[in-house]
């Protein structure tokens, strides 16, 4: 039987998941390829033998997306299958159409075939756009869940930029655990504020083994996701989360519409930060594609470590980088803050961007003046250290979820912004005690 080659086109996250549950030990499908793109310093390695199964003694090699249609020819490719997320529809057309072009077919697997099934009950927590309030809406869960003495475990969308056969299952209890997978600030941003909450946080690239461990340790799991994607796990409650700070990315942005869609609940946050018509036309549209969710609408509360030092200071500002890079947020928590605060001058941050900070800035032309809190590699480290040590101003206001004191040595005083969730009302509360009683034994 003639084996189906596919390319898997991905970013390090549902492309391996989708390898993993849909084409390992699929004699009717040959994985020639996987491709990476959106995250900087994923291609050129391999996707370990040691995770590949039977039919992959060698591993797969991934490569840089720019080389797809060369990739088509040369592996003689009969499907490219997108495997990433945060794309708005007309990109994802014109990747279709540039497959077509080189003689491949061009497909979405069903992302609802790959949900994997635990036996503990799932909420899952996923978003129209990256940016939108994921993490906070996680982070509000489970502390809610805590007060009422359930034992919850949190499962992160996978962000595995390092060596992918260390990373297969990661567990993150301490924040020793951060410094012991050799995290980038990306991951530290997700990681971080769950931890110092005091839960158990795991991540990885075989979500099947990471299921049943978490799964072991807990009454309930958490789906934290990452960008818009849809979960790997099976929800048995879905709640997605909506930005009117970019209202109608909610039905033009794949696959957050599809997130919506399947939403059993619908946030929209940040409503304390946008127009009354923002807000009402992300209603609108939400209520259009999904009449039975409930909505729910939140603010996105910003608060600072050491307000003292922000009034009328002259301000750096770094916020969450992937939020404001292909996130393409207007502006962040950091500026909010400033604003809030009382902050005087705001700098330019690309005046003193050097290295990798300055080519994210040439990539990225519509960020404006805030600094994104790229990391991930030891030289985007050191230029973002570099970069921020350059800036003329007298404090850094630092909205990035991770501490950056403990990353860079900062020659002028660090001001953390922290932003966190807040439901109108009691609804939300009472929509995640309801389905406590109903699920949890």
């Amino acid at each position: 039987m003639k084996r189906e080659k596919i390319i898997i086109m991905g970013a390090a996250g549902r492309d391996f998941h989708q390898f993993n549950t849909l084409f390992r030990d699929n004699p009717a499908y040959e994985v020639v390829a996987f491709t990476a793109t959106q995250i900087p310093y994923i291609s050129d390695r391999m996707y370990p033998k040691e995770l590949s199964g039977k039919l992959y003694p060698k591993g797969i090699k991934i490569y840089d997306e720019s080389e797809l249609p060369q990739l088509i020819k040369r592996l003689k490719a009969d499907t490219c299958s997108l495997a990433y997320s945060d794309l708005p529809y007309q990109t994802v057309m014109q990747k279709s159409s540039l497959v077509n072009a080189n003689g491949a077919s061009f497909e979405l697997f069903d992302p609802v075939a790959q949900m994997l099934k635990s036996k503990r009950p799932v909420i899952a927590i996923c978003a129209v756009r990256t940016g939108s309030g994921k993490s906070p809406t996680t982070r509000y869960v489970s502390k809610l869940l805590r007060k009422h003495g359930i034992k919850t475990v949190i499962i992160r969308h996978p962000m595995p930029y390092g060596d992918l056969k260390e990373q297969a299952v990661q567990r993150f209890a301490t924040l020793k655990d951060l410094v012991k997978y050799k995290t980038t600030i990306e991951e530290r941003e997700d990681y971080e504020p769950h931890i110092r909450n005091g839960f158990v946080v795991y991540s990885g690239v075989d979500y099947e083994k990471i299921l049943r461990k978490a799964q072991e340790e807990a009454q309930l799991v958490i789906w934290d996701g990452g960008n818009n994607d849809m979960p790997f796990i099976k929800p048995d409650l879905m709640i997605t989360v909506a930005d009117p700070l970019r209202a109608g990315n909610e039905i033009s942005y794949y696959p957050g519409e599809t997130c919506a869609r399947i939403a059993d609940v619908l946030v929209i946050n940040k409503v304390n930060s946008a127009s009354k018509e923002e807000t009402a036309k992300v209603r609108r549209n939400l209520e259009s594609i999904n009449p039975k969710a409930k909505i729910v609408l939140a603010d996105s509360l910003v608060s600072v470590d050491n307000p003292r030092l922000v009034k009328g200071s002259s301000v750096l500002l770094v916020e969450d980088g992937p939020t404001i890079t292909h996130g393409n947020m207007r502006f962040g928590a950091a500026t909010v803050a400033a604003k809030q605060f009382g902050a005087g001058r705001v700098v330019d941050a690309k005046d003193y961007a050097v290295g990798a900070i300055k080519e994210t800035f040439a990539k990225y032309p519509a960020l404006d003046r805030e600094l994104p809190a790229m990391g991930y590699s030891a030289k985007q480290i050191r230029d973002l250290e570099t970069t921020i040590n350059r800036a003329d101003c007298d404090i850094v206001l630092s909205a990035t979820p991770t501490n950056l004191r403990n990353i860079i040595n900062a020659n002028k005083p660090l001001v953390q912004v922290s932003y966190e969730i807040s439901p109108h009302g009691k609804e939300f509360d009472s929509l995640i005690e309801k389905f406590v009683r109903a699920r949890v034994k």
